[in-house]
């Protein structure tokens, strides 16, 4: 039984109420838990403390990664049964928990802990974070659902946009000997590690709940001012049918749809989980690079403004083109700037630094696009579950995507040393990973009838969910 003020009859919108304000409190989830992809930025100071590889430390962001799928597979119904107040609570104390357990673990030397903490624990948090506002996003913009979903998962993908600078500044505060801005500073020691992640955890308790206590759901019945069902009846692949999510897992249209967002999802990881190493690896010289760990921030800021750009500018293109073109130009244009990162990438900063943003920004934009090409292909009934179900292909992105790049860079020599040749064999599998992905989009289709849900069976407030 959850607490009165959790439930979801509590938090039911008044006449009047402002739709518009739902997004921000979507957002202050999506931005705490989108620190998962700021990892980069003390992965060398955790493999010195625990004198690690990089395969293994890069383990405890896939972990979490696969935990975040597993766990909004499971929870996918009860989030949509409860409420986003009731799933956004959760998530703040699953997220908050596994932070200090890691700094539990980093203080005392155990990287068991920091797996159990950061990993499981806090992948559960993000699991249900992520998926926390969805469903209630699309019944608030059935108008414009690509356009809500976008700009709250952006958080999501601009997590790292706060988290790196900020965990930077944290480091070299409570470590006089780590300088972030300087490419021959060592990483930053134990003590510094630990009280990061405590005074993130205190953060981001803030301002999740602050999430948490503002998000409503509209009443039974509502639909914004001048909006027609009627006009999306007529779009291409839309239905106004409803599909459970027991049934939906049955079609062949949701296993094409997990095979495109593996595939997009296990390519944009390779460059994410590697960005600060990586442009500094590219363009070394000798025993140094020309470009600086400052510099090399700055990278990922900027990968992290794509990311975030992409998830609301291609999503909300997504709403007058099509979800299935948009998926075209996310896995057919980025193989193509794949291939050329491989091979004339090291050529020059600004052509490296060009194409990992609009990659990334397709990365972004397939996470942000996929809530609402579930909601074309099976109806608002049970999105939430099946949006949950689906992000198991973010699971296994999630190990195979760093894998990929961190068993490549293991077998090519020490990290510090590394080349941009010692990354082509991962770019160009990450190609052949992406074109696997094309033809799936290309191969979807209208869900038959048969899936259907009978009328009098659906709910559309999802007070009766179907498991």
């Amino acid at each position: 039984m959850l607490p009165s003020f959790l439930a979801r009859d509590r938090i039911v919108a008044g006449p009047g109420f402002n739709r518009w304000l739902i997004p921000p409190a979507a957002l202050a989830v999506h931005l705490c838990i989108g620190q998962v992809y700021a990892t980069s930025v003390y992965k060398f100071s955790l493999t010195e403390r625990f004198d690690a590889s990089q395969t293994t430390i890069g383990f405890i962001f896939s972990l979490a990664i696969v935990m975040l799928g597993l766990s909004s597979m499971v929870a996918g119904t009860w989030v949509d049964r409860s409420g986003p107040r009731a799933a956004m609570s959760a998530a703040a104390v699953f997220w908050v928990t596994g932070l200090l357990v890691a700094a539990v673990g980093v203080s005392s030397g155990q990287l068991w802990l920091v797996y159990l903490g950061y990993g499981v624990i806090g992948g559960i948090g993000l699991g249900i974070g992520y998926i926390s506002p969805v469903s209630t996003l699309i019944k608030w913009f059935p108008d414009r659902p690509g356009l809500a979903t976008g700009m709250a998962i952006m958080g999501f993908g601009g997590g790292a946009l706060v988290a790196s600078p900020l965990e930077g500044r944290l480091l070299s505060l409570f470590d006089d000997g780590f300088d972030p801005s300087k490419a021959s500073s060592s990483g930053a020691d134990a003590h510094a590690l630990t009280l990061m992640f405590v005074v993130l955890a205190a953060g981001y308790a803030v301002f999740m709940l602050f999430g948490a206590l503002t998000v409503r759901v509209p009443a039974d019945g509502w639909s914004p001012d001048g909006f027609d069902p009627a006009s999306v009846r007529s779009r291409a692949l839309v239905t106004t049918a409803s599909v459970s999510a027991r049934n939906a897992i049955r079609t062949p249209q949701f296993w094409l749809l997990w095979v495109l967002l593996f595939c997009n999802v296990t390519a944009g990881i390779g460059i994410l989980e590697q960005a600060s190493p990586m442009i500094q690896d590219f363009f070394r010289e000798g025993d140094t690079s020309t470009v600086t760990a400052a510099a090399a921030g700055g990278f990922v800021g900027l990968l992290s403004i794509a990311n975030m750009a992409g998830r609301f500018l291609w999503s909300s293109t997504s709403d007058v083109v099509g979800r299935k073109p948009v998926y075209v130009v996310y896995l057919g244009v980025g193989l193509v700037l794949y291939f050329l990162l491989a091979t004339v990438g090291s050529s020059s900063t600004a052509l490296f630094v060009l194409l990992a943003a609009v990659i990334i920004s397709f990365y972004g934009g397939g996470f942000a696009t996929i809530p609402a090409y579930l909601r074309d292909l099976f109806g608002t009934f049970q999105v939430g579950a099946i949006h949950g179900r689906l992000l198991t292909a973010w699971s296994a992105a999630g190990v195979v995507g760093p894998f990929i790049v961190n068993g490549f860079l293991d077998s090519q020599g020490e990290p510090g040393s590394l080349t941009a040749d010692a990354y082509r064999p991962a770019l160009l599998t990450m190609v052949g990973v992406l074109a696997v992905g094309l033809v799936a989009n290309l191969l979807v289709r209208p869900v038959a009838e048969r899936f259907h849900e009978p009328v009098s069976d659906t709910d559309p407030d999802q007070e009766r969910i179907k498991v």
